[in-house]
């Protein structure tokens, strides 16, 4: 998150000291969607930490490993890919 959060505010500045178009640049890729990757990565690490947060606390809480709609054990293989999850394949 780091990294991306400098490398969003490093494109940001190159677009404020820039003064060209990149909108009909042919040579790559916009200022505009290299910031909108960016911050969609950025968005999707953020949700991701909110997720294992939330584990976290399940774990604290004696809730984790359980399905949240049938109460169901989520098998540990299911865990094993998605630590965060909060539901059993058959619920999900």
């Amino acid at each position: 998150m780091a990294a991306l959060t400098r490398d969003f505010g490093g494109i940001v500045e190159a677009a404020a000291d820039a003064n060209t178009d990149d909108e009909h640049d042919p040579e790559g890729a916009t200022i505009a969607f290299e910031r909108a990757q960016v911050s969609a990565l950025l968005e999707q690490a953020r949700q991701r930490l909110q997720e294992l947060e939330g584990a976290l606390a399940r774990i604290d809480g004696g809730a984790y490993g359980r399905c949240e709609v049938c109460g169901e054990q989520i098998p540990a293989a299911r865990l094993a890919v998605r630590p965060s999850a909060r539901t059993c394949v058959g619920c999900a």
